[in-house]
Parts: C-alpha cells; sequence; structure tokens
C-alpha cells in the first residue's frame, strides 16, 4: 500500500468512527448539548490522531495492518462473530451512556467524570506502548511473516495488553459520559474480549514457535493476579 494511500486510508478511517461514536451519542441525548460527549470525542479524536501519526512516522507495515481489521477482515467464522458481536456492543456502549445521561438514571457526580477521563488518556497512553513494543499486532488473528513472541515490557505483564488497554478505556468511558448504565455493555464487551483472547491464544500455541513457552512464564491474560 503506498504512503498517500494508507494516510488517506488512516484518515477516512477516522473520520468515520468519530462520526459514528458521535452519532451513537448525540442522536440518543437528542441533541448536541452534551457537553461530556464533546471532551470524549475531543479526547479521542487526539488520542486516535497521535497514534496514527507516530505509526505512519514509524511504523507503516502495523498501521496497515490495523486498518485492515473488523469482522469482514476475519478468516474464520468464529472470530467474525466475535468482531460482529464486539462492534455492536461497543456502540451499545454510547448509546445506552447518552440514554441515561439524558434521562438521569444515574447520579455521576463530575468530578467522577473528569477523573475518568484521566484514566481514559492513561489507557491510550498504555495502547501507545503496546503498539510500540509489538510491530506485529495485526487486528485480526493471523500469523505474520516472521512473526516473534514479544516477551519484553508490557507482555512480561499480561499476554494481551492491547485487550487490557482497551478495556480500561471502556471501564471508564461510561462514566466519562456521566452514565454508570454504560457499564452494562462494558460487562458484554469484557466476556466477549475474553472469548476472543482465549481464542487468539489458541491459534498462536498451535502455529507460532515459543508462544507455548510464553504462556507458562506470564501466567495472566488480561489483568495482573485476576485473569
Amino acid at each position: 500500500m503506498k504512503l498517500f494511500s494508507l494516510i488517506l486510508k488512516s484518515i477516512l478511517g477516522i473520520v468515520f468512527l468519530v462520526i459514528i461514536i458521535g452519532a451513537a451519542l448525540f442522536i440518543p441525548f437528542g441533541n448536541f448539548h452534551y457537553n461530556l460527549a464533546w471532551w470524549y470525542l475531543s479526547l479521542f479524536t487526539i488520542s486516535v490522531i497521535s497514534i496514527t501519526v507516530y505509526l505512519i512516522l514509524f511504523d507503516k507495515h502495523l498501521l496497515k495492518s490495523r486498518i485492515s481489521g473488523g469482522p469482514i477482515a476475519e478468516t474464520r467464522p468464529a472470530q467474525k462473530i466475535i468482531q460482529l458481536t464486539a462492534s455492536v456492543v461497543f456502540l451499545g456502549i454510547f448509546i445506552l451512556s447518552a440514554l441515561d445521561y439524558k434521562n438521569k438514571w444515574s447520579n455521576v457526580p463530575i468530578s467522577f467524570s473528569y477523573l475518568s477521563f484521566l484514566f481514559c488518556l492513561a489507557a491510550f497512553v498504555w495502547v501507545f506502548f503496546v503498539f510500540k513494543q509489538n510491530t506485529f499486532l495485526s487486528a485480526t488473528i493471523e500469523l505474520q511473516k516472521k512473526q516473534q513472541v514479544i516477551s519484553t515490557g508490557l507482555y512480561s505483564v499480561v499476554r494481551h495488553p492491547m485487550y487490557t488497554g482497551v478495556l480500561i478505556l471502556l471501564l471508564f468511558t461510561p462514566i466519562a459520559l456521566g452514565s454508570y448504565y454504560g457499564l452494562l455493555a462494558v460487562i458484554i464487551l469484557l466476556v466477549v474480549i475474553i472469548f476472543r483472547a482465549m481464542d487468539e491464544e489458541k491459534e498462536l500455541k498451535q502455529n507460532l514457535e515459543g508462544y507455548k513457552a510464553y504462556c507458562e512464564k506470564v501466567k495472566f491474560r488480561l489483568f495482573p493476579f485476576v485473569f
């Protein structure tokens, strides 16, 4: 993929994602006077653009593999279902949070929301370092040419630090948006991610040399001393 095409596809992907998330927030809310949503969209957009710029400059291989993800890109039916489910539930987090905030089902202190923005930012920083440490982090479950087991950095803490960062982001997203009910969708997505991680490990144990030994060394998949 040529550089211009890669950059254009990345930009269009970011714009599309931000529009979809914005629609999932403002349509259920009923208007654009949802300040917490604007703060969240700003944080999300700036963070994603920053990571994308880094990948354009230093790891085009990883960027190319990341923008080619999604349910259609998966090669196995089980992962297509998992990815499709994850996409629907992901949007459900924003829809449910917006409805909650609009109808005042929850009573989230504004200080909790502001604090949650800091955790969301920390999650993006975590994800950035995961990208920095693993150039083989494809958006689909596949074995790449010359792929090696990454066992240093965050990968020495948990086997799937990317999923850990995503879960931290999603866990604090509803609270940042002024909602507790949005956490119900996060719980569902947690289950989906666990299934994906376990299926990914099965694939890697069979096809990636050294991955079994890595799993024996690093005991926890997502959270130290928990799972």
